[in-house]
């Protein structure tokens, strides 16, 4: 943005000017920026009118400066030019002086300069819209802006000398498996593989690191399930969006300043079981609601997740070992056949150095389990850089047979058995 020629102290009579206007107008500024934007040019042409009989320095550039105003009162000030770029994928304050971001994978500091209260203003002004609250009790807080983007805070005192701020902006990339075929992420053959597998209802369980994709991979699956089934989602802060006729997503809730009224991730995968859910799907597993959706899934009910691993393998046992946190009575006897029975496939992602996302490993779970390690079955594997079949049949072949899929032929490579049917994604 070029406003050198502006002096300073013009943008703040004009900015005092525009919130003068935005209390006398009853406006809600992140909710009515467009108001917003009207008011911030009726302000800049007063003040062109003004500067003509010599009452002032004129605007140079009205356009910037308008964009500048409507930053400052409805977005988020100084970082809005960033949550605009649409290559800027991640922003993180580590203190005032120090901004940065991530684009195409990889980390650079800008040159956006803040002090400690344009730091707490912000904060403050993003988690209006999101009811969420921070303050001693709660020094950490997951919220979702009103453009998608999830914020993540941590409170000074627990970081160290000032409050830390991420926000992981949403970029739809992708919707559908064949956007990640165009994307690189994915071969037509996976994606095929993958596009039968949920219409099949196979138990999918998507890992990987952070930033790995995770949740564009799931969003990708999500929107291949029929439209006459009925969906259930339940996740930490809303991430997951995709195009599907009965869908209900659920989110947790945070304790209120008495202390009660806390929702749990657990609390939402056991109510998604009332609900006359077809399928269920959990945006990450972090804890003891791992034990709730396993229990779930082995049930025959079909489900999908997310959760941190730096492999298929790592997957499973961590799959296995969350679930304790659930109880003492809670046993590794009880749960490894449990996830050796209720997973069906494991989908690995990474994040290579050139900030790549891509698919690096399918890996079927046939169910058995042999000195309390559960096998696994390669079916994909990134070979000299290519994702490639390697043999492998994934379970239940049943499931493709009764959807009219022939699961040998489509990993063959024949084109008839990997084409979805008419109003699959």
């Amino acid at each position: 943005m070029s406003t050198s020629a502006t002096s300073r102290g013009v943008i703040g009579a004009l900015d005092a000017a525009l919130r003068d206007a935005v209390r006398r107008e009853g406006v809600d500024p992140q909710r009515e920026s467009d108001v917003v934007r009207r008011l911030a040019r009726q302000v800049v042409r007063d003040h062109d009118d003004r500067s003509l009989s010599g009452a002032g320095a004129p605007v140079e550039d009205p356009v910037a400066v308008v964009d500048e105003l409507v930053a400052g009162v409805a977005g988020f000030g100084p970082l809005q030019v960033l949550l605009d770029d649409p290559d800027v994928e991640e922003i993180w304050i580590n203190d005032p002086s120090r901004v940065f971001v991530a684009r195409h994978g990889r980390h650079e500091l800008t040159d956006v300069l803040l002090d400690k209260g344009q730091v707490n203003e912000l904060v403050e002004r993003m988690l209006k819209s999101s009811g969420r609250r921070l303050d001693l009790s709660r020094p950490f807080v997951d919220a979702m802006l009103p453009g998608g983007h999830r914020l993540h805070v941590v409170l000074e005192g627990i970081s160290r000398g000032f409050s830390a701020v991420n926000i992981r902006k949403f970029r739809l990339q992708a919707a559908r498996l064949t956007e990640l075929v165009e994307l690189g992420s994915l071969t037509p053959e996976a994606a095929a593989f993958l596009g039968a597998s949920v219409r099949a209802g196979l138990n999918v369980l998507v890992a990987g690191g952070t930033q790995a994709g995770k949740t564009t991979l799931l969003n990708c699956l999500a929107a291949a399930i029929p439209g006459g089934e009925r969906v259930i989602s339940a996740e930490e802060v809303f991430e997951l969006k995709f195009p599907h006729p009965d869908w209900v997503p659920m989110q947790t809730r945070q304790a209120g300043l008495e202390g009660t009224g806390e929702i749990k991730l657990r609390e939402l995968v056991k109510e998604a079981l009332r609900m006359r859910p077809s399928r269920v799907l959990v945006g990450e597993v972090r804890a003891e609601e791992c034990l709730d959706l396993l229990l779930a899934l082995n049930s025959g009910l079909p489900g999908m997740c997310t959760l941190h691993a730096n492999s298929a393998r790592e997957a499973l046992t961590k799959m296995c070992t969350l679930p304790l946190l659930a109880g003492e009575n809670i046993s590794a006897r009880f749960v490894v056949p449990t996830v050796a029975s209720a997973v069906d496939l494991v989908v690995h992602l990474s994040l290579d150095s050139h900030g790549t996302r891509r698919v690096s490993e399918i890996v079927a779970v046939p169910g058995r389990v042999e000195d309390d390690i559960i096998e696994v079955e390669p079916i994909f594997e990134r070979r000299d850089e290519q994702l490639v079949w390697v043999g492998g049949i994934p379970p239940r072949p049943e499931r493709y047979r009764r959807i009219g899929v022939d699961v040998h032929a489509l990993l063959n490579g024949a084109p008839d058995v990997a084409r979805a049917p008419a109003g699959v994604g």
